[in-house]
């Protein structure tokens, strides 16, 4: 799958006197090294969602950690892969393994926005209208194929995806908690799809890339076909967070520390977005706000109470590829946005 950048070289953050950190893989030890929080609770339950998916999921780690740290950080995802990559299945096993109400919205090009949020019913019993909800209620809600309906079903969706609530013949409904959309879509089926629109890019925390499996991990993936056919992976996944643990987690990564250096340090990667020469829209303030959020949620998942500018790079792509537009000359060189991001985030430097 895609790589977890395991090789990079941690690095010591600002204010903490040229001491190196725990490992992100250890839990960080309430009173050591500046940590103030027992996050043993986050990562025991950070570790059993990722067991739970391991039982069915070869591989992607990296999606599987990003995917965790945009629900520790209450925000929506975009995952993009090619057909067969297991995006779906994925998004269905996260959302089992936590104790919440889920639905599902096959996104079609004839769908209407009251698919999505649902209408208002005339009851002849009553002699009044009466609100019917739609799939759009639900605590993690799946959107497969997003980009298969047309704008005005895509319209439906920034409110609710923003503040949470919808408002239908002027009344006002916010949605229960937690909330979370995870949308999937196919980079290369263009026929019968629709562009999303900016605005709309702009309210996913993260758009995770999927890519594809090593040689040895698809050789796990048939090994695991082979020997537990007519197995139901879904069946076979348990709840292992309940909705209340989940919101309280939540609570504990809001309360993350960053040091003022590291504010600065997104500050200046966001702010370099909008002013490289290969970049035609630069990343809005809510990307700022989403870098840290992000960087928070992967903080704590590393077992640390705090940020470290290791932790902003590792979430960077993420945060802003879908949020920038390259200028046409770039685009026919056949660069992405992920190596303009890469290269805006070499350029900056890091806060000693």
């Amino acid at each position: 799958m895609m790589n977890d950048n395991n090789n990079k070289q941690e690095m010591v953050p600002p204010g903490f006197g040229g001491k190196k950190p725990t490992a992100d893989n250890t839990p960080a030890i309430p009173g050591i090294l500046g940590s103030k929080q027992d996050l043993t609770p986050l990562s025991n339950s950070v570790q059993k969602v990722m067991d739970e998916i391991s039982k069915v999921i070869v591989g992607q780690k990296k999606l599987v950690k990003l995917l965790l740290a945009a629900i520790l950080a209450d925000g929506h995802v975009l995952l993009e892969g090619f057909p067969g990559l297991a995006k779906t299945l994925t998004a269905k096993l996260t959302a089992k393994t936590i104790d919440t109400d889920f639905s599902r919205i096959q996104f079609t090009p004839d769908l209407m926005p009251s698919d999505v949020i649902g209408t208002s019913v005339f009851d002849m019993k009553k002699s009044d209208f009466e609100f019917k909800a739609g799939p759009i209620f639900s605590n993690i809600v799946l959107i497969d194929e997003i980009n298969r309906a047309p704008a005005k079903t895509q319209a439906a969706l920034f409110e609710v995806m923003q503040e949470k609530q919808i408002t239908v013949d002027g009344n006002r409904m916010e949605m229960a908690k937690p909330f979370m959309i995870i949308a999937t879509q196919n980079p290369i089926d263009m026929e019968g799809t629709y562009s999303l629109p900016e605005a709309q890019l702009d309210r996913f925390i993260f758009k995770i890339r999927v890519g594809y499996p090593s040689v040895d991990q698809e050789y796990e993936i048939l090994q695991l076909h082979n020997t537990q056919h007519n197995v139901d992976g879904l069946g076979s996944i348990n709840a292992v967070m309940s909705a209340e643990e989940l919101i309280a987690l939540k609570k504990v990564v809001s309360s993350i520390e960053v040091d003022s250096s590291l504010l600065k340090y997104m500050a200046n990667i966001v702010h370099a977005t909008r002013n490289h020469h290969d970049i035609y829209l630069g990343a809005s303030p809510r990307a700022s706000l989403a870098l840290l959020q992000g960087s928070k949620a992967i903080a704590a998942i590393n077992g640390r109470d705090y940020v470290i500018p290791e932790d902003i790079i590792e979430v960077a792509e993420s945060v802003l590829a879908h949020r920038i537009i390259l200028t046409p000359d770039k685009e026919m060189e056949g660069s992405t946005a992920e190596e303009v991001v890469s290269e805006v985030v070499k350029s900056v430097n890091i806060p000693r």
